[in-house]
């Protein structure tokens, strides 16, 4: 039976990887064991899964059905573990994606409660300021920002972080502060994947304004963007949380704190056309509820 099942779970990886050397090393099996296994799995099915290549492997038509039921079978026996348990308690394991700053500074700090709640669960913490590939990357959830790129993924809605502008104190003596967006014409900033394009817009008493910016600095982390202002070589755009602790300590201002620079929707993401693992849905829950309180 553990074989059938570790045989199930290596089918579902190696489909969404296309590579039975990839899906083995997350289950810790060598490629030639992987392989046999798989092979195994099709003589029983009776039926060829994939179709390989010297390059990669990728499904048959049967198998391209197989690995949709396959999935709600393993998605729904989890759910049965967890519900039989009857303790809530979480095992096995749970893959969480996150953004840097948003995983650095709101949930590994939370981590060790969960954590202690639950020994018995494995976690893994894939921490990148790109949007993943939830079924290739095999997240069982994905804490994103902003417009989500997938729309068949399930989404479920988190909070509002308000976005805003800040600057190092020793910068602002130096090029001055702006008092009014156009002012922004007249400064570096600092472009990170939180605000990627030149035109910043602002909204005051109903009315919206735009301004073209110039940036001697990029950099391709969102956390790096609130060093490189505290470093006094720009003025960034961040969530108000991303530099809570920063404007907390004197190291950075807002700039333009009068204005409203709009928001960014924190979102849960999970595959679509799946249950969701019982894991999954739990942690979110306790994210939720730890940022709600905080």
């Amino acid at each position: 039976m553990n074989d059938r099942l570790s045989a199930l779970r290596l089918f579902v990886r190696a489909a969404r990887v296309g590579n039975f050397s990839s899906a083995g090393r997350e289950l810790g099996l060598s490629q030639p064991s992987a392989s046999r296994l798989i092979g195994a799995l099709e003589q029983e099915v009776g039926a060829a899964l994939f179709s390989r290549t010297t390059r990669a492997v990728t499904l048959t038509d049967a198998g391209a059905t197989y690995l949709m039921r396959v999935e709600a079978i393993l998605a729904a026996l989890d759910e049965a573990d967890h519900e039989a348990r009857g303790t809530g308690e979480l095992r096995g394991s749970l893959r969480v994606g996150t953004p840097v700053s948003f995983g650095l500074r709101e949930v590994i700090p939370r981590l060790p409660a969960f954590m202690k709640q639950h020994p018995a669960l494995k976690i893994d913490l894939r921490v990148t300021d790109r949007y993943p590939d939830l079924v290739t990357e095999g997240l069982d959830v994905s804490f994103q920002f902003g417009a989500l790129p997938d729309s068949s993924a399930i989404v479920r809605k988190l909070i509002h972080q308000a976005r805003i502008l800040t600057a190092s104190p020793d910068y602002l003596r130096e090029r001055g502060t702006p008092t009014i967006p156009s002012d922004l014409a007249h400064h570096f900033m600092i472009i990170s994947p939180a605000h990627p394009l030149p035109t910043f817009s602002f909204r005051k008493d109903g009315r919206v304004t735009s301004v073209r910016v110039d940036s001697q600095l990029a950099i391709t982390v969102n956390e790096g963007a609130t060093a490189i202002a505290v470093a006094g070589l720009g003025i960034a755009a961040s969530s108000e949380n991303s530099a809570r602790a920063e404007l907390e300590a004197g190291k950075l201002v807002r700039v333009l704190p009068d204005w409203d620079f709009g928001s960014m929707e924190v979102n849960a993401v999970f595959v679509g056309g799946k249950t969701i693992k019982p894991a999954a849905r739990a942690f979110t829950d306790f994210i939720l509820k730890e940022l709600r309180d905080a």
